[in-house]
């Protein structure tokens, strides 16, 4: 993933419910990892159901009004994505086993990338959920993940986003198969089967976003800039509406991944294992000794030791700021205590901008990852 401004490479709060099951991390899986490629070895690791249903009644027609009031408050373009909302409400009602269907597809992709970046696209789809969701003002309510506004110029050309189209248009093959689903919620349900079967903690999730209109898109600026310290960190992180232990912890995903010169101009991987989900981050940030790249390219710094990783000023700053060095040291202390910040931060962070009466469960649910569906099923 390209920089903290390209975190990764992004409002309703969490239920009390759906935090006592956040934090356990899924096994990894047998198949991926046979094909996946790490610099070091990684750590040891169908009929529709009614019970599941999301729409009742009202409920659907409920979720069909929401999508059209919103579409023709915008203006243009309204029609169209309008009428697929009313249809999905009155021919057909997806439910839970629906939502896992596309989150194995998405799997099935992120372990399928041949020689890119180091075998997954498990980063780069985790890079698009991450910016299309983290550009939520608080103040004006704007961005944010509903309305998936990154199909559209200028956003999708903004400089944080470069690189992303890779993921929109593996993204766009999901689509074309499960039509009914909203891009807002693809997205982010990418993000959600990157984390989970790249090792990482469970990622309570929800469908409910709707698809916007090009006037919809947010200004370049609000994504955050690597180059950049702790002010601006803290200005554009708490723009969202979080705050120093939620800007530690969301920084953690750059466990995954590696910046490319093509796209935010910085090179390399955070990490030894980038395509697995580990605190190894917060660990090197500690253990390492980092020194000041000597190239032509932008500020960065290297691994003293091997000069093969890399770290970002946005992320040395975490171990410089008194506030974020507290909470840095204490995800390299103990991962499991970064898998449940994360998984509650980045749960937040999927969902910002998003009216509640938009969803379609009261409640996040827990996606089962696909070694968890073949267990169900052979059960």
């Amino acid at each position: 993933m390209n920089a903290l401004r390209i975190p990764l490479r992004n409002a309703a709060p969490l239920r009390r419910a759906a935090r006592t099951q956040l934090p356990k991390a899924s096994p990894f899986r047998a198949s991926y990892n046979s094909g996946r490629k790490y610099s070091t070895a990684p750590p040891p690791p169908e009929a529709k159901s009614s019970g599941s249903t999301l729409w009742l009644g009202l409920g659907a027609a409920g979720a069909a009004g929401v999508a059209w009031y919103f579409f023709t408050e915008s203006g243009e373009n309204a029609v169209k994505s309008g009428v697929q909302q009313a249809k999905v409400a009155a021919n057909f009602v997806p439910t839970k086993e629906d939502y896992e269907k596309v989150y194995r597809k998405i799997a099935d992709l992120v372990a399928d990338a041949g020689d890119y970046d180091d075998g997954s696209y498990g980063p780069v789809l985790l890079r698009l959920a991450w910016h299309s969701s983290g550009t939520y003002d608080k103040e004006t309510g704007s961005g944010g993940s509903n309305y998936a506004t990154m199909r559209f110029e200028p956003e999708s050309l903004h400089g944080a986003n470069a690189g992303l189209n890779v993921a929109r248009d593996l993204m766009e093959k999901i689509k074309q198969e499960f039509p009914w689903i909203t891009y807002g919620d693809l997205w982010t349900l990418a993000g959600v089967a990157a984390i989970q079967e790249m090792g990482g903690p469970k990622i309570p999730w929800r469908p409910g976003r709707i698809d916007g209109v090009a006037a919809q898109a947010t200004p370049d600026g609000r994504l955050p800039d690597a180059s950049q310290g702790s002010d601006h960190l803290r200005n554009i992180f708490y723009r969202m509406g979080f705050n120093d232990q939620e800007i530690v912890a969301l920084s953690g995903a750059h466990a995954l991944g590696r910046c490319h010169g093509d796209r935010s101009g910085f090179v390399g991987p955070w990490t030894f294992s980038p395509t697995t989900v580990t605190n190894d981050y917060f660990k090197l940030l500690f253990d390492e000794k980092w020194v000041w790249k000597k190239w032509e390219g932008p500020k960065q710094l290297e691994d003293k030791k091997t000069k093969s990783l890399m770290m970002l000023p946005t992320d040395y700053v975490l171990t410089q700021d008194k506030s974020f060095k507290k909470h840095a040291k204490a995800y390299a202390d103990s991962q499991d205590l970064w898998f449940k910040d994360f998984s509650s931060a980045v749960s937040r962070l999927f969902e910002l901008g998003v009216p509640e009466k938009q969803w379609v469960s009261p409640e996040p649910w827990i996606i089962p990852t696909v070694d968890e569906q073949d267990a169900k099923k052979s059960a």
